[in-house]
């Protein structure tokens, strides 16, 4: 039988149905219904067993990282990358402890890769019970850390794309230290996801060391990505490097002074605010940032749509609207670097 996600599959569909009538508090059954089907239909489709498996392993990885952070949604979080091999008597450590701590100090929680080194140095710096950790199984160097030993926010991956997922989804911010390969691939999948929006725009934040490890990426960046055209000068809007944890703190708090969050609607970019604008306001928007509009149309205040309404919490904040043209990502987290100076 060929399975549809949509209901014309007779029998199947009510015996579904009937199941989730069974099992009882289901939520949003049409999406669960919608999982079932695709986890039929990869059964129909594959008889390749590594392929299953690695399906039904992602499910089952993905639906414990949400249970886990669900209880947390509500609070502010902060992911920061770095290296496993950084010691405690390393400055870029301590730096990271007192990052940490300072952000823990105003209500943040942190979410590290639960390993040794700058990740310890973050899950030491919020406390315990600040923290979240997201493992990896490696055949080396990467337990969990004695902070995150037996919390209950500790989850131990065999995916990295999983783990990503949890990086970026569950944040907002990150903050990236200097280390080796893994680093660099955490810090380039973000960027990436930033400057196509297949992530909500964040402040990253890159703090330096005293040799300059993130000021000589910076250089190549412009000496070659830049020069080549690979890039454009806007994508440097999507990054802060600093040497210093209170600007870091600084450069994450200050993205959320007036900003809150966006969601696309029909093709329509809302961004809610945490105070309103004022008609001048957004008339100065307008006039220094023409490209991110489809030509021939305007940025308005407007309040939230019926589409939002499965986001109660949000209804009563203020709200911008405009037809973004999905090609300046770059420039978007500069625009609201600019709202949140008024």
């Amino acid at each position: 039988m060929q399975l549809r996600f949509t209901r014309a599959n007779g029998e199947i569909d009510t015996l579904i149905d009937e199941l989730l009538d069974k099992i009882g508090g289901v939520h949003h059954p049409d999406l669960v219904r919608e999982m079932v089907i695709a986890a039929l239909k990869a059964g129909q489709d594959t008889d390749y067993l590594a392929d299953l498996k690695l399906l039904s392993n992602t499910l089952k990885e993905m639906r414990y990282t949400t249970l886990v952070f669900a209880p947390y949604r509500h609070r502010k979080k902060v992911t920061i990358f770095g290296s496993a091999r950084t010691l405690p008597e390393e400055p870029m450590y301590q730096t990271c402890v007192n990052f940490a701590r300072t952000l823990a100090q105003k209500g943040y929680m942190i979410i590290t890769g639960g390993g040794p080194g700058i990740m310890q140095a973050g899950n030491e710096g919020a406390g315990s019970e600040h923290s979240f950790a997201v493992n990896i199984r490696l055949p080396f160097e990467q337990g969990a850390n004695v902070v995150m030993l037996k919390n209950p926010r500790l989850i131990t991956y065999k995916y990295f794309f999983n783990r990503k997922v949890a990086f970026v989804k569950e944040t907002e911010a990150i903050a990236v230290f200097p280390g080796g390969f893994g680093t660099l691939d955490e810090a380039m999948e973000v960027f990436t996801l930033v400057q196509t929006g297949k992530t909500s725009p964040k402040p990253l934040v890159l703090v330096d060391d005293e040799d300059g490890y993130w000021e000589q990426w910076f250089r190549f960046m412009k000496e070659r990505l830049l020069v080549k055209g690979f890039i454009s000068a806007e994508d440097f809007s999507i990054f802060t490097i600093t040497k210093s944890y209170e600007e870091a703190v600084r450069v994450i708090e200050e993205f959320y002074k007036n900003y809150h969050s966006i969601r696309f609607v029909n093709g329509l970019l809302i961004i809610r605010l945490n105070k309103e604008l004022t008609p001048t306001q957004i008339e100065i928007l307008e006039n220094e940032f023409p490209e991110l509009r489809v030509p021939g149309t305007r940025i308005v205040a407007s309040g939230p749509l019926q589409e939002e309404s499965d986001e109660p919490d949000l209804l009563d904040l203020p709200r911008i609207s405009l037809h973004f043209d999905h090609q300046h990502y770059g420039l978007l987290m500069a625009f609201i670097g600019r709202l949140n100076t008024f």
